[in-house]
């Protein structure tokens, strides 16, 4: 049996600080509160029948990808992006 009002149901969750701060500070950008965040990912679950983006592991060139990127002394500089443009062929 399903409560009256829909919004007496509770959700909790155990969130790295960090990690809510930097979501909260986004929601306020978008002009939404976090409660109404979490119904919309819960709207898009039902509308989708199952989460409503990817869910998997980065394919190995991603992660070298991620990887290189938290070390910037290692990636490669261009002076323009014409240099860049010569270097790589595009």
């Amino acid at each position: 049996m399903h409560p009256k009002n829909t919004r007496d149901n509770r959700v909790q969750a155990r969130v790295e600080p960090e990690l809510k701060q930097a979501a909260e500070d986004i929601f306020n950008q978008l002009g939404i509160t976090t409660d109404e965040a979490i119904r919309m990912f819960y709207a898009q679950v039902k509308l989708r029948g199952g989460i409503p983006f990817d869910v998997a592991l980065p394919n190995q060139d991603t992660q070298d990808a991620m990887e290189e990127a938290e070390q910037p002394e290692k990636l490669e500089a261009y002076a323009s992006f014409a240099d860049f443009r010569k270097k790589t062929g595009v």
